[in-house]
């Protein structure tokens, strides 16, 4: 490996480098504090318009990003192959999840951030109208991880633009060209000016937070908990997601051969760098062998090297030396401590590339468990039942997803409900992330919040405000305003008691 395959990062500016080969793919200039205020002051002075163009107005420009990303997709896809050297399929993903996602927002967030009327508590209440109306956070601040350079960034800007926020975008500085590219796309479509990026490392990253109005974090767990700190200290509100150790399980009822292709699927995705990655896998007993076989002799087929634009690669490197060392780490302590690698278990000195590895007799005492991989590494333990595979899969300080691989649909249904987990998906992986219907977000130190899906992905972006009205015709006063009477108060609390209290104690007995 090559220190040339870390992006160099300077005062002045980043020499972005493909993982593959260490070769120079960009430069990007590094903004400092001032500059990042600037840049929030001027996003600041557009939001209000943008906002005033209403979730109609919004759609119109969310969907021309769309035709935008269409019509320059191999732009895109091209971009994200020289800044993170990954398959071309995997770069193409993610153009694809971005026109789906553009396309979900633009057309719900009128149905999202319409006006919600609720009724009463009480039948006293029923004099008033009351609202929850959502109004956007003038400027949020969206700090995004390297693993997808258009993905994980997309993720976050659309359903805030959507929400009529401006956003304040700081990319990762191993990737921070592809989101270069997407925001020329907003301004050559004629967008109003309320996305712009600012590219750097932890110094910009801090002034993103410092000019902010809500911040949104995905990355690492030690970088996250100092946002959370920085936002507290400035009453700021704020949503992270750190990672995770995800778990499949695998029971004896289950059809191997689709758990084996899933599980290898979700565990090597983009050489495993992925929130939602498989890193953790629990066998019933009596199906362990055969799956054991079956998964090494699937992992054997992959291939592995830099990818063309032609596809012809199924995974790619690690993102810098950084991960390759972890990695590396996790495997060796396993080794050393009597796990076995069954295939792979080793860098292969060229660029990032690391084998695909299969790992058995492991236990949770080894980092290959106990911490977050972000890596090719698929470690596999036996269990002797469901119940020992739920208690191995809760010991964990992550809690981001997991996944129950099983024949019977009433089985995975109520493991699902037993995993300490923000997303389970049966007899699947990773595609919680592709149903924008559903919440993404993790417990315990996988995050706080939600990150994407659904309505309250939207409506996070927004501060809720509680509209009390009138719903009939007024009076001068009301009974319990001054001059006060506790006979007028009696009326009152008769009242209350009467609709609210149970039994005899209704009437004042």
């Amino acid at each position: 490996m090559s220190d040339s395959a870390t992006p160099t990062v300077d005062a002045a500016e980043i020499i972005v480098r493909n993982p593959a080969s260490g070769e120079s793919v960009g430069t990007v200039a590094v903004a400092g504090p001032a500059e990042v205020a600037a840049a929030a002051a001027a996003l600041r002075a557009a939001q209000p318009r943008w906002d005033s163009i209403t979730p109609a107005g919004r759609k119109q420009w969310l969907l021309k990003l769309q035709d935008w990303v269409l019509d320059n997709a191999a732009v895109l896809a091209d971009s994200i192959q020289d800044e993170s050297g990954k398959p071309r399929v995997e770069a193409e993903v993610e153009v694809a999840f971005t026109v789906d996602l553009l396309g979900y927002y633009a057309r719900h967030a009128a149905e999202f951030l319409a006006d919600t009327t609720v009724s009463p508590h009480s039948p006293l209440m029923r004099v008033k109208k009351l609202t929850t109306a959502y109004m956007p956070y003038p400027v949020v601040g969206i700090i995004t991880p390297w693993n997808f350079p258009l993905a994980m960034v997309a993720a976050d800007v659309v359903p805030a633009l959507a929400a009529g926020a401006a956003v304040l975008l700081k990319p990762s500085e191993v990737t921070p060209l592809t989101p270069l590219v997407l925001a020329r796309g907003w301004a050559e479509i004629g967008a109003p000016p309320v996305f712009t990026v600012v590219s750097g490392a932890g110094e910009t990253g801090a002034a993103v937070v410092d000019n902010s109005d809500f911040v949104q974090f995905t990355g690492s767990g030690g970088t996250g908990r100092r946002i959370a700190v920085a936002c507290a200290e400035q009453t700021r509100p704020y949503s992270l997601e750190m990672g995770g150790k995800d778990a499949a399980i695998v029971l004896a009822d289950a059809d191997l051969d689709r758990a084996v292709n899933g599980i290898a699927f979700g565990a090597l995705t983009n050489a495993g760098q992925l929130c939602v990655s498989v890193e953790r896998v629990y066998v019933e007993a009596p199906v362990y062998d055969a799956f054991v076989d079956k998964l090494v002799a699937h992992v054997e087929t992959l291939r592995l090297g830099r990818d063309d634009r032609g596809g012809n690669v199924d995974m790619g490197p690690l993102a810098n030396e950084a991960q390759v060392a972890i990695v590396t780490r996790h495997v060796e302590e396993a080794i050393a401590k009597g796990a076995r690698a069954l295939t792979g278990g080793k860098a292969t000195g060229e660029g990032n590339f690391f084998e695909p590895t299969v790992l058995v007799d492991v236990d949770h005492s080894m980092s290959c468990i106990t911490e977050e991989t972000f890596g090719p590494t698929i470690p596999v333990i036996k269990v002797a039942d469901e119940n020992e595979a739920v208690r191995l899969a809760n010991d964990s300080e992550y809690g981001l997803s997991a996944s129950v691989w099983t024949g019977s649909k009433s089985r995975g249904q109520a493991i699902a409900r037993r995993l300490a987990v923000g997303a389970v998906n049966i007899n699947d992986a990773t595609i919680n992330l592709f149903n924008f219907a559903l919440p993404h977000g993790g417990w315990g130190q996988s995050g706080t919040g939600y990150r994407f899906g659904g309505a309250d992905g939207l409506r996070k972006y927004c501060r809720k405000q509680a509209i009390t009205a009138p719903a009939l015709p007024t009076q001068k006063k009301e009974l319990v305003w001054y001059p006060y009477s506790l006979k007028n108060f009696g009326i009152m609390r008769s009242a209350m008691r009467a609709t609210g209290a149970r039994g005899r104690r209704r009437f004042g007995r």
